[in-house]
């Protein structure tokens, strides 16, 4: 819309802004004016809620950044919408090739929306209450130790059950988000997944209770 004069915009480059002015050039292939950009404008996946805290309707889930398929960079996020999904089916993991949930979104209104991307995992509000489960303790990370602990997820349907884990290694000293080592012991969540699958990510890791990880 432009007819050919130069555009002034402000782009970010890691965390400094920048303005610059970028002419347009006309395409032999329609006529119109382009940019020259590549624009990654949406995304869309599984993933599982960690922790949900009814009195503000704020949750967290993931555990880990939502990043573009091709640059492996962390998506800025301009907006986002929260969606429910019932998982169909699995495709199973095995040495070398990771499996995933399987599933469709459910139909109807968003249930909240999304604010947050960043290398902890997705933050957001959600707008349809839910009806909250027993609460849970967190754990701090003195608590956590090697042993028996339990992931719930959700592998079939809507609702989350809860399988057995070992917690081989515990990092206390770690500063970033990968600070445990577990082992899947569950037979049925081997059997169904073979470990830990794509979509899985964010499902809590409860010890003696508290919630000390996802």
């Amino acid at each position: 819309a432009c007819s050919g004069q130069p555009i002034s915009m402000v782009i970010r480059r890691g965390d400094e802004l920048e303005q610059l002015t970028v002419s347009p050039v006309k395409s032999s292939l329609d006529n119109d004016y382009h940019l020259g950009l590549w624009v990654r404008d949406s995304t869309a996946g599984i993933g599982t809620v960690t922790y949900y805290m009814p009195n503000s309707g704020r949750f967290a889930g993931l555990g880990h950044p939502v990043c573009d398929v091709d640059t492996g960079e962390i998506i800025p996020l301009s907006s986002g919408e929260v969606v429910g999904v019932n998982i169909q089916s699995v495709t199973k993991g095995s040495a070398g090739a990771a499996g995933e949930l399987r599933g469709c979104f459910t139909p109807g209104k968003a249930m909240g929306s999304l604010y947050l991307n960043n290398r902890c995992g997705v933050f957001g509000t959600l707008e349809t209450q839910r009806k909250p489960a027993e609460a849970v303790p967190l754990g701090l990370k003195q608590d956590v130790h090697t042993g028996e602990a339990v992931i719930r997820t959700t592998i079939s349907g809507r609702e989350p059950k809860e399988y057995a884990i070992e917690i081989e290694k515990a990092d206390w000293g770690s500063t970033g988000t990968k600070n445990m080592v577990i082992h899947i012991t569950d037979p049925a969540l081997l059997d169904a997944t073979g470990g830990i699958v794509q979509g899985m990510s964010g499902s809590p890791i409860l010890q003696e209770g508290r919630l000390i990880g996802a």
